[in-house]
C-alpha cells in the first residue's frame, strides 16, 4: 500500500488541499456520498479535472487507521507537474532533437516508476501521461524510480490524443510501440525530434491513437511468449533511441 504520509482524509481537508494548490494525484470516494459539502468537493474535482475512483468503504477504512475519512481520501502527489506547452517549449530551447515519452494509461505504479527511471537515464526530456487512468505518482512510484521522479519533468493531459496533435504541430514525430505492425524499431529514424508512446499493460495503445501516429514500431520476439513487460519494452525502445543518437 502507498505511504500513508501522502494521503489526506475527510471532505473538508481535501477541499482545502485543492483550494491551497496542492497537487492531487487521485481522490477516492465512497459510493453513495451526498450533501452540500460533497457537492462542493465534486464541483472542485470537475473544475480541476482530478482523477477519481469510487470505492467501497472497506477500502477507505484500510487507507485510514482511525477510519475518520468521511468517505473521502486523497493522494497527494510528491511532485509538481508541468504543462505540455511549457514542456515542449523548454525542451526545444535545450535541444533541436528532443525525446519525449507518452504513456497511454500505464496502471501499475512499479512499472510507472521503472519507466521514469529508465527515461531519466536515457535523457528523455519529459513524460506525458493522461489525468485519468494512469498510475499516480505515489510514494511507491518515487521509490521504484530511485528518485528519478524528482528529476524528470512529468506532464498531465486530459487526453493523450491531444498531446499527439500538439507534438506533431511542433514537427515532433510520434512513434507508437505496438505489435500491430511489420516495422521493427531499428528501422525508424529516432535521431529526429521524437515522442514514443507506450501502451497500457492489458490492452496496449488505444486504437484511436494508433490511427494518428506518424510511425508504428515493434521489437523482435523470438521466443514462444509474444509480449514483454511494458517497462522492459520501454527500456528497449529508449536505448535504441540512445544508440542512434550517440
Amino acid at each position: 500500500m502507498e505511504n500513508e504520509v501522502s494521503k489526506i482524509f475527510g471532505i473538508r481537508a481535501v477541499i482545502e488541499a485543492i483550494n491551497s494548490g496542492k497537487t492531487i494525484s487521485k481522490i477516492y470516494l465512497q459510493k453513495g456520498l451526498s450533501g452540500a459539502l460533497f457537492s462542493e468537493l465534486n464541483t472542485l474535482i470537475k473544475k480541476h479535472n482530478i482523477a477519481t475512483s469510487y470505492v467501497p468503504i472497506e477500502k477507505l477504512n484500510r487507507f485510514s487507521k482511525n477510519s475518520n475519512h468521511q468517505g473521502v481520501a486523497a493522494q497527494i502527489s510528491p511532485i509538481d507537474f508541468i504543462d505540455l506547452e511549457t514542456l515542449i517549449s523548454t525542451s526545444l530551447e535545450k535541444t533541436a532533437t528532443p525525446l519525449f515519452l507518452l504513456l497511454d494509461q500505464i496502471s501499475d505504479v512499479r512499472n510507472f516508476g521503472a519507466i521514469i527511471r529508465t527515461a531519466e537515464c536515457t535523457g528523455v526530456n519529459g513524460i506525458i501521461i493522461q489525468k485519468q487512468g494512469n498510475a499516480p505518482v505515489s510514494a511507491d512510484t518515487v521509490k521504484t524510480s530511485a528518485g528519478a521522479a524528482f528529476k524528470m519533468p512529468i506532464c498531465k493531459v486530459n487526453h493523450i490524443k491531444d498531446a499527439v496533435f500538439q507534438l506533431q504541430a511542433e514537427e515532433i514525430q510520434v512513434v507508437a510501440a505496438t505489435e500491430k505492425t511489420d516495422n521493427l524499431i531499428y528501422a525508424i529514424d529516432l535521431k529526429l525530434p521524437t515522442a514514443i508512446i507506450m501502451g497500457s499493460e492489458d490492452r496496449g495503445i488505444n486504437p484511436s491513437i494508433l490511427k494518428i501516429v506518424d510511425q508504428k514500431a515493434k521489437l523482435p520476439l523470438l521466443g514462444e511468449i509474444q509480449s514483454l513487460n511494458v517497462s522492459v519494452a520501454c527500456g528497449a525502445f529508449l536505448y535504441e533511441a540512445t544508440r542512434q543518437r550517440l
